[in-house]
């Protein structure tokens, strides 16, 4: 799956926010202050990876966005960005890996086929 090199990936209603620098985590943290920030972490080269990403895709509402901000991280293209994330929230590197981002700390994870949007949206 290729991804446009803007800042913002769109699929339907979703937009996500692309995952391209470390200081993005101190926005990220900031920004997880006032709204839940999910951090979605993506293998291009995994077929698992394609289908979490795809079942969150296809079920997101609109309206979602006013209680989720969404980041994406191309895994293949950012890996060290990935091992600094699981430094930095305290979490195992996994691939795909869902993580709910909160007052700037981790709260949730989800991995592999586990991942759920209705999940990380309780969470």
């Amino acid at each position: 799956m290729k991804f446009n090199p803007a800042q913002k990936r769109k699929f339907a209603d979703m937009e996500w926010n692309l995952l391209s620098d470390i200081h993005q985590l101190n926005t990220i943290d900031e920004e997880s202050k006032l709204i839940k920030v999910l951090l979605f972490k993506h293998s291009t080269r995994c077929s698992i990876s394609d289908t979490a990403l795809g079942r969150i895709e296809r079920k997101w509402k609109e309206e979602y966005k006013t209680v989720l901000k969404v980041y994406f991280l191309d895994l293949i293209a950012n890996r060290n960005l990935s091992d600094t994330i699981s430094q930095h929230y305290s979490i195992r590197h996994q691939s795909p890996q869902a993580l709910v981002i909160s007052h700037g700390k981790c709260v949730f994870e989800q991995t592999h086929s586990e991942i759920s949007l209705e999940d990380i949206l309780k969470n």
